[in-house]
């Protein structure tokens, strides 16, 4: 059976039926703009979100142009009525996919953390994008995958498998550097390898990644598991 399939995670790429398709920058923006959204939208909405900065007459010119390039491929990528316009129903968005696979992650605790692939969770929406209308729903993204990236981390150190739990906590470590939930995450899993230079290590990185960066220190919570530290290389 064929199908489309967007992805819009790092960056743009559609593809039918396992072959790439290129379209125009105009038309890979009204693809992306419906795929942030799961119900069908006003074309006058479409068409004022994308061109702000034109006049209504242009910015509805502008999106029938875009709309007239996505169709003469003979593929429905998007499911036009008189008045509103949605993702075609064909279209797999690999946005979706990943923030199904981090809610399933946060919320079913039946989940084994061995079958979740990190990789799933480890992108961002567009990044080299400069759109308004994508700022908040890149840092939700970017929010909901870490929080997932962390939680796999802890179950898989909970159930022993600590060397993928290095490799998912060092994965949200590199989505936020400055992040110290991910950063105590890394430092749990050396506590619990028994490797006590290493957690040491991982949290002067942070610390001096906060203070070069914010001009800040590191939390109470934080102080608190390096101080206990401390106290373990003192006896040791």
């Amino acid at each position: 059976m064929e199908s489309a399939h967007l992805s819009i995670l790092e960056a743009f790429h559609l593809a039918y039926d396992g072959e790439p398709v290129r379209l125009p920058m105009s038309a890979q923006r009204v693809l992306v703009f419906l795929a942030l959204h799961p119900r069908p939208l006003q074309r006058s909405y479409v068409a004022g979100s994308l061109w702000l900065d034109l006049p209504e007459e242009r910015a509805h010119a502008s999106l029938r142009s875009a709309l007239w390039r996505l169709h003469r491929r003979g593929h429905s990528f998007v499911d036009v009525s008189a008045h509103q316009l949605a993702l075609g129903r064909e279209v797999e968005v690999d946005l979706r996919s990943s923030e199904t696979l981090a809610r399933r992650v946060l919320d079913d605790a039946s989940l084994d953390p061995l079958d979740v692939d990190p990789f799933l969770l480890c992108r961002d929406l567009l990044p080299d994008w400069y759109e308004d209308w994508l700022l908040v729903e890149r840092e939700s993204h970017r929010q909901l995958r870490l929080h997932a990236l962390e939680m796999l981390c802890e179950r898989l150190a909970r159930d022993g498998h600590l060397h993928r739990a290095l490799e998912v906590g060092l994965a949200a470590v590199a989505g936020e550097p400055l992040r110290e939930s991910a950063h105590r995450a890394v430092v749990s899993v050396h506590l619990q390898e028994g490797n006590l230079s290493e957690a040491i290590r991982q949290y002067g990185l942070y610390r001096q990644l906060l203070r070069t960066q914010l001009g800040l220190e590191p939390s109470e919570r934080m102080q608190v598991l390096v101080r206990y530290l401390d106290e373990a290389q003192a006896v040791g």
